[in-house]
């Protein structure tokens, strides 16, 4: 049986989320060569980094060998972006980038790779939980705007500004270079500290740390800690460079209580707490998805530390609202205690709380206790048990031998004077 492809894709719209972060998702309709038809969300990101595997993958229909043998259809990317800092940049829409490519021939429209990137995902049918401050915008495509395949988003997509605090010198070609007082507009907020920027025509990720907003100095977005903790695993050891940060070997159990943009998230581990670059954490449960992280982790990287960027200018004069470990360990500790004496009161006044072995033993028959009502029941609950004197065969029994030696002299001696 021919396994089912794509055979149409159609751009519903974008929608504007804030949870986890800021980012756009693209609505696609898929109809596949079984008559079904799904509705899946993508990213920029995403969808740019398919382009590059597809031309990657075959390397003379996308013009790598020879131009002039170029079929797969270009993504100038992120020019189809309309941004509020330019608005006549010209648009190339994604809609006629899929109908593009979903008409090439069919060892590229069929191939595993594309009808991979096209299936359903978990998150697809259960998208994330919204955040209950700022709600979610969509913006659908306004099919009265187009005529055959080329179509145009009804709104504009509004990127965050952002200022750039220091020189940022890129180590991967997925990187940009950025200097000092330039101006970026994100396009997705990586919860691991990357962040997809646009810099005029050039675009790729860069550390956060060297981002600030233009009207303060913190994030508008920045989640409080909580301090209760998401648990989570360590996929990589890291071992800790500055003071506030915390070492971990590969493996180990941890609460996360307090998420941070930046990607380093405080974590606590026992009475101990600390910064933990988060592409090294997992949330624990799924093994099988922990394993894939973990062996996707090669050739990546934490971005560096606020603290550690050399010749930083800010255009504000008060810096970040930071918490101190101090602080952390503190709040801590006493929401630990508050959650434990909630937990020691039920057991206070359980029924079935543990009886002492003396009154075990004076119950041996396992005779049932009388239950009895009233204030005097109450009265014996809260009087102190009184144990029964050991009788001199279970001081035998239980005690040392001088003890024996004793007990023997002491009855011989009784036992004479009779």
């Amino acid at each position: 049986m021919e396994a089912s492809y794509v055979r149409h894709v159609e751009l519903f719209g974008f929608e504007k989320r804030s949870f986890p972060s800021q980012h756009y998702v693209y609505m696609l309709m898929v109809k596949w060569s079984d008559l079904s038809e799904k509705l899946i969300y993508r990213t920029y990101p995403e969808i740019h980094t398919f382009h590059k595997s597809l031309k990657e993958m075959f390397p003379i229909e996308s013009g790598e060998i020879e131009k002039k043998d170029r079929i797969i259809p270009s993504l100038p990317a992120p020019r189809w972006l309309i941004s509020e800092k330019s608005p006549e940049t010209r648009q190339s829409t994604l809609s006629e980038y899929c109908h593009s490519l979903i008409n090439l021939p069919p060892h590229i429209s069929r191939s595993k790779q594309l009808t991979n990137f096209f299936k359903v995902r978990p998150e697809d049918e259960n998208p994330p939980a919204l955040n209950p401050v700022k709600k979610s915008e969509t913006f659908v495509v306004n099919k009265e705007s187009y005529r055959g395949n080329v179509s145009e988003i009804s709104g504009p997509i509004i990127l965050d500004t952002y200022r750039v605090i220091a020189d940022f010198e890129k180590t991967s070609k997925h990187e940009i270079n950025l200097h000092t007082g330039d101006l970026v507009e994100i396009v997705e907020k990586n919860p691991n500290g990357w962040w997809f920027c646009q810099c005029e025509s050039n675009r790729g990720w860069i550390p956060a740390s060297y981002l600030e907003p233009l009207d303060g100095p913190d994030e508008a977005e920045e989640a409080d800690p909580d301090y209760e903790g998401e648990m989570h695993v360590s996929i990589r050891a890291y071992k800790a460079e500055l003071e506030d940060e915390i070492s971990l070997e590969s493996g180990e159990t941890v609460a996360v209580i307090h998420k941070l943009l930046d990607g380093w998230w405080v974590v606590r581990k026992g009475d101990e707490t600390g910064h933990f670059p988060s592409i090294f954490l997992h949330k624990a449960g799924k093994r099988e998805i922990y394993e894939a992280q973990r062996t996707n982790l090669q050739g990546q990287k934490p971005p560096p530390r606020r603290s550690t960027i050399r010749n930083a200018k800010s255009i504000h004069n008060k810096s970040r609202q930071r918490l101190s470990q101090d602080t952390y360990r503190r709040n801590s500790r006493r929401y630990l205690q508050q959650k434990g004496g909630r937990l020691a009161e039920p057991s206070k006044n359980s029924k079935t709380a543990a009886k002492s072995p003396l009154r075990e033993r004076k119950n041996q028959d396992n005779i049932p206790e009388q239950s009895t009502s009233g204030s005097e029941s109450e009265l014996k609950k809260d009087a102190p048990v009184i144990p029964p004197r050991p009788s001199p065969e279970l001081i035998l029994e239980r005690c040392s031998d001088n003890t024996c030696k004793r007990v023997s002299i002491h009855r011989s001696n009784s036992g004479s004077s009779k």
